[in-house]
């Protein structure tokens, strides 16, 4: 819940550090006083700092103080980035054009911020199949992406198979050796 702005009486300090209102330092003063400023100037008394010590209190007129509280509110939220987490999945017998076309989409979502997990989809006979050929397989699409890229989640087994999470990364492009077991070099 959002903190209730305390302006003119509802003040409780009794000393603040005020802050004119062409934004000038007036210093430390008491109540009363900062109280009698902001009547001469015909503006209000604004608790801006009240966890401060002493808090801190400007005098401007309240509705243009809301007016820019709003409006930083509103240019936070405009600048909020909301990731999701994408999903691709490949199977087992998916042709090389259709992987590589997969791997395309999955590097512009990891362009634009997001997280992709990448599936590889089993079913019938292929759930019983070695799970290091699977996971080789998984790997073998991963190193597709043209993204540079981090593991996020390593590979996991799901209810439909195997799956990992890829996330941007600045620096790396190919996944740890030690994290899944599998060399780059090993699939061929």
């Amino acid at each position: 819940m959002k903190q209730r702005t305390r302006i003119n009486e509802q003040i409780r300090a009794q000393e603040l550090r005020v802050i004119g209102p062409t934004g000038d330092n007036i210093g430390i003063v008491s109540l009363e006083e900062a109280l009698r400023r902001a009547k001469e100037s015909s503006l209000d008394l604004i608790e801006i700092s009240p966890k401060a010590k002493p808090p801190i209190a400007k005098i401007m007129d309240y509705g243009k103080f809301q007016y820019q509280e709003k409006k930083k509110e509103r240019d936070v939220k405009a600048k909020a980035h909301h990731t999701e987490t994408k999903a691709v999945q490949v199977e087992v017998v998916t042709g090389e054009h259709d992987l590589t076309r997969k791997a395309r989409q999955s590097a512009e979502w990891l362009r634009e911020g997001h997280r992709v997990k990448v599936e590889l989809f089993l079913k019938g006979r292929y759930k019983y199949m070695d799970q290091n050929f699977l996971k080789e397989r998984l790997m073998r699409f991963v190193l597709l992406v043209p993204e540079e890229y981090k593991i996020a989640e390593d590979i996991k087994k799901g209810p439909k198979g195997f799956y990992l999470v890829l996330e941007r990364e600045g620096k790396k492009k190919a996944p740890k050796e030690k994290k899944t077991g599998i060399k780059p070099t090993d699939m061929v």
